[in-house]
């Protein structure tokens, strides 16, 4: 009965690969490249890398370029106007991380979103200037550069500002994700200028999109660095945005913003060696628990998808999610018990009640007490492996698709809405259906808890896989599911990224699971251990770069969206 269920399972994916083949023939490179790939959610983003790479940039140098270009040709993710996470890999073999999260500004108050009666309003942390934190992408940007990079700003800038200038054909699916957004950006001016038609009609595949405001921001930035944007004339127009929308960002709090280098999160799973990102970033807490939590449950002998390996998994992800919720936060600002919670003492006791039988009720499992023992939706992440041995993954977002619409007049760019990342009111569910706590509660200067989780494996001292996504809290379930697709069943880069994904993140109390590649047969069997299965499209968007012991660059990107894979 296993092996049939294990053939039935390979028929499906090779059918879901043959898909994803015809409806996007870019998502995996078919052939290694051996100096280098770039891998991304949007084509042109891509070349704008690879076009570094080729010019002699090494792989932070195209990762900024990648980033910029994102700005203009993936407006709803891409982003200035956000923040997020960066795990470096550098030559030396040693590995870094940088946090560029978004910040609470300094007038932020612990219960700014809530109504005359003490009940969370999410309009208020969703849309419009209140929901923005200070933004962090360009520090990150040129953090990052001015340390380990090889170019100058305004050489790894020059596409993205070609292409705000001069314009780019807008593909179906940007046509029609600002053709959705149009009700929300009409509310502002300045996004009504640029992402709304005039003339009332819809955008359509093959429209000239021209970006011109932004293209003088950009060329602010690369003529000027940080002072581009932190200060003077962008500075002043973020600031005149914010009031005109209700935000409270201040000119002081965009010239005090800086991103922090931190240490990264390690782990060890089946010879792999794991950096990921720390908190505020929770996807690599939350992956070292998982990872810790399946180790003696012999995963790969349960088979791929089955609906033991999804049980397992499951039962795993719930309980490092309800550790996540309560536990983590802004580690400037609380302190955070990291060790402990990644303890092999504690993680067994946190398994300790796993039963392969039978799924565990959410309401009925708390946060693991570490003290009593003795011990949109729209993000992007983006790639990108040289020949030097530098690997980069970056995660960044603007949160809601779109942000929190609201464009800087003036200055072209949309602007985050963070802020409801934070827990405005303990209990009360996010945009994803989140559960935060006192940890992650609003206070000024603090950073916001993230599900974003760039991701750098190695083995034997190599890198051999590099990844992360874009989803909300799916981005760590997938990211993780990615990397095991690997690990455990020995799957490619194009394998990896197309099997079908399953997502539990403790509440609400249900497993997701993508469309028809679940079987009637392993829906049933979940639910009979007791599991609420819920179906639906799509999980994420991943992209992964792979590197074989022979050196040899595979790059893959999510055919659930129009990505892209690019090397030499």
């Amino acid at each position: 009965m296993m092996n049939l269920i294990k053939y039935l399972y390979k028929i499906l994916l090779i059918c879901f690969l043959m898909y994803c083949s015809v409806v996007n023939a870019q998502i995996a490179s078919p052939e290694p490249f051996r100096n280098g790939v770039v891998s991304s959610a949007e084509e042109r983003a891509t070349q704008a890398g690879l076009e570094i790479l080729k010019q002699g940039g090494n792989a932070i140098d195209a990762a900024v370029a990648v980033q910029f270009a994102l700005a203009v040709t993936l407006p709803r993710a891409g982003n200035i106007g956000g923040g997020g996470f960066m795990v470096l890999h550098l030559e030396d073999g040693s590995v870094r991380t940088l946090d560029f999260r978004e910040k609470a500004p300094n007038r932020a108050s612990r219960n700014m979103f809530l109504d005359s009666e003490g009940e969370f309003d999410p309009d208020l942390s969703q849309k419009g200037g209140l929901a923005s934190g200070v933004p962090g992408t360009v520090d990150g940007m040129i953090t990052a550069l001015e340390r380990y990079g090889t170019l100058p700003l305004e050489v790894v800038m020059e596409p993205a500002i070609s292409l705000a200038r001069e314009g780019y054909r807008l593909s179906s699916s940007q046509a029609a994700s600002m053709n959705r957004a149009a009700e929300n950006l009409r509310q502002f001016n300045g996004s009504k200028e640029i992402y709304v038609k005039s003339s009332g009609e819809s955008w359509k595949k093959g429209d000239l999109f021209v970006q011109s405001d932004l293209a003088e921001t950009l060329a602010r930035i690369a003529a000027m660095g940080r002072r581009g944007f932190y200060s003077g004339l962008t500075a002043r127009l973020i600031v005149d945005e914010m009031q005109r929308t209700g935000g409270i960002l201040t000119l002081r709090d965009l010239r005090d913003y800086r991103s922090v280098w931190r240490d990264p999160v390690k782990t060890s799973f089946r010879g792999y060696d794991l950096y990921m990102m720390g908190p505020p970033s929770s996807g690599g807490f939350v992956m070292a628990q998982v990872l810790g939590m399946i180790s003696d449950h012999e995963p790969e002998g349960l088979g791929f998808n089955t609906a033991a390996y999804v049980h397992l998994l499951s039962e795993a992800f719930r309980r490092s999610f309800a550790d996540r919720n309560y536990w983590l936060g802004d580690p400037d600002f609380v302190e955070i018990p990291s060790s402990r919670l990644t303890g092999p003492w504690y993680i067994s006791e946190r398994m300790s009640d796993f039963d392969p039988s039978r799924a565990t009720e959410s309401e009925r499992l708390a946060y693991g007490d570490v003290f009593e023992l003795v011990e949109p939706e729209e993000t992007t992440l983006f790639n990108v492996v040289d020949s030097r041995g530098n690997a980069v993954a970056v995660n960044t977002t603007l949160n809601g698709s779109f942000g929190s619409y609201v464009t800087v007049t003036g200055a072209g760019f949309l602007l985050n809405n963070e802020m409801d990342d934070f827990s405005a009111k303990p209990g009360a569910p996010n945009m994803f259906g989140l559960i935060g706590a006192e940890a992650n509660a609003i206070e000024p200067g603090k950073r916001m808890l993230s599900s974003m989780s760039p991701t750098i494996a190695m083995k034997n001292g190599q890198v051999r896989f590099v990844g992360g996504g874009a989803g909300g809290p799916t981005i760590i379930t997938a990211t993780l599911q990615n990397f095991l697709n690997m690990a455990l069943f020995g799957m490619n880069a194009k394998e990896a990224i197309a099997a079908p994904r399953f997502h539990h993140q403790w509440l609400p109390d249900r497993i997701l699971v993508e469309g028809l590649y679940f079987s009637d047969d392993t829906i049933r069997m979940l639910e009979e251990k007791g599991h609420s299965v819920v179906r639906r499209n799509s999980i994420a968007l991943i992209h992964t770069i792979l590197i074989d012991e022979e050196g040899n660059i595979f790059g893959a990107s999510d055919s659930r969206h129009n990505g892209s894979v690019a090397g030499y």
